[in-house]
């Protein structure tokens, strides 16, 4: 019996990618690759479309701080049917803005049946600051990272939470040109950095899934907006799919259990051809995992696989990565659908040349 074809897709959050740089708008990637895919292991920037989702019953939803330990194989990865989420609230949000956030939080108990503890509010503002690197990333800090620990130790150890949804009021600066672009569909997401900081410190600290949604002051309606930003404008809140997507995160492990996937079962693994440099591509490009890079998907780096060493096939598109994944799956060589195939050579004529060209694939 073959074992699951397990595909990784990973798009960095916060370095302005034109696919999966916005709130969502890699889910059509994510369905895509899980149609082909026996499991597909991504992470929240993927699948978060603010209060749109899409269930993929065969996705591993994993955070990044967690998916960079499954691939340099400390942890394995537990599926589970369903997570008991627990829910803290940034002491910074205003009532009616943690009102709202409380009612999306009842809604998805009354509407979906997912699992929710009681909540907590931080004992201090977490003071969220947003900043943007030279390269263009964005990133940021957290005033009282020691409050959102308490928080988190709350919810575990009382309220036997097995998964963490947070949600910190994020500083409002509807004027900023950078947010003016993002809402135009150039920009990056300012937001995406400093959520990351927050959701790696849970999942470091306490081992347990973990994800974000930023609080914000609903935005003046704007007639221009992007459809690629547009997910992130059509309500108060970014809750919704986060707590979709913890109701059946994997649980992380760092010992043998037969039920546990592990960084050596995963064929093949894709990423934007320009940012390859993050810690888990890192890992795997060890492995026999094949990595897959695509040259559509700009971004606001230039850490291209080649110049790490890191064999690697060029795409253009996610179109041509669903072609080599099943080429790949069915043991068939993609160079075999061109209609011209190279001779063999004699092996000490060949080069290693780290980087693997398809023919039946162009090149931008």
């Amino acid at each position: 019996m073959n074992k699951p074809y397990t595909v990784g897709l990973i798009v960095p959050t916060g370095i302005g990618a034109a696919i999966g740089g916005y709130a969502g708008d890699a889910l059509p990637v994510a369905r895509a690759i899980a149609e082909v895919a026996d499991r597909l292991i991504t992470h929240p920037n993927v699948l978060n479309g603010a209060q749109l989702y899409w269930n993929l019953p065969n996705a591993l939803y994993v955070e990044g701080y967690g998916l960079d330990q499954f691939a340099v194989g400390h942890w394995g990865l537990l599926p589970q049917a369903s997570n008991r989420i627990g829910l803290i609230l940034d002491r910074a949000i205003e009532p009616d803005l943690q009102l709202r956030h409380l009612q999306v939080a009842d809604a998805a108990r009354a509407t979906l049946g997912l699992n929710l503890t009681d909540y907590v509010v931080t004992d201090q503002p977490l003071n969220v600051e947003l900043r943007t690197a030279k390269s263009g990333a964005t990133w940021g800090t957290i005033g009282h990272p020691d409050s959102l620990l308490r928080a988190a130790e709350k919810l575990i150890d009382q309220a036997g939470a097995t998964a963490i949804a947070v949600v910190a009021r994020f500083p409002d600066d509807p004027s900023s040109e950078a947010l003016q672009d993002y809402r135009y569909g150039q920009g990056v997401d300012h937001l995406a950095g400093a959520e990351a900081v927050i959701s790696h410190l849970i999942v470091r600290t306490f081992r347990v899934p973990c994800a974000h949604a930023p609080a914000l002051s609903p935005l003046p309606i704007d007639p221009n907006l992007s459809p690629r930003s547009a997910a992130e404008e059509l309500g108060y809140t970014f809750l919704p799919c986060v707590l979709v997507g913890l109701s059946r995160a994997p649980q992380f492990t760092e010992f043998p259990n037969a039920h546990a996937i592990w960084a050596d079962q995963m064929n093949a693994l894709v990423i934007p051809a320009s940012a390859a440099g993050g810690s888990a591509i890192l890992s795997l490009s060890q492995s026999k995992t094949r990595i897959i890079a695509v040259e559509d998907n700009q971004t606001k780096l230039q850490v291209r696989p080649e110049a790490l060493g890191i064999r690697s096939m060029i795409v253009k598109s996610y179109l041509e990565v669903i072609g080599v994944l099943i080429c790949d799956r069915a043991g068939i060589n993609p160079a075999a659908l061109s209609p011209e195939i190279s001779s063999l050579r004699p092996l000490d004529r060949s080069q290693f040349l780290g980087v693997e060209r398809p023919s039946i694939l162009s090149e931008s």
